[in-house]
């Protein structure tokens, strides 16, 4: 008797193409352990800052409703785009 198997049949590229456009459920075919957001890794830098910055930076927070990383991230991300 044969078992029955869990194992997805592989797909090329075209054949995954096309269930994605006729909206079909195609994630039992991917594997997100390996997906990466090509562009945006993330790389950590640390910035010191006088403690009266950080006091105002976390008063333009809070009145945002946002953390102090997100604030400055937010901003930086401003300030590049009109720089261009």
């Amino acid at each position: 008797m044969k078992s029955e198997t869990t194992e997805t049949k592989n797909l090329t590229a075209e054949e995954l193409d096309a269930k994605f456009d006729a909206g079909e459920d195609i994630s039992e075919h991917l594997d997100y352990s390996k997906a990466s957001r090509p562009g945006l890794e993330i790389k950590r830098a640390t910035v010191d800052l006088p403690a009266h910055m950080l006091e105002k930076l976390d008063h333009q927070a809070a009145l945002r409703g946002v953390t102090r990383q997100s604030l400055i991230k937010m901003w930086l991300y401003e300030k590049l785009e009109t720089g261009k």
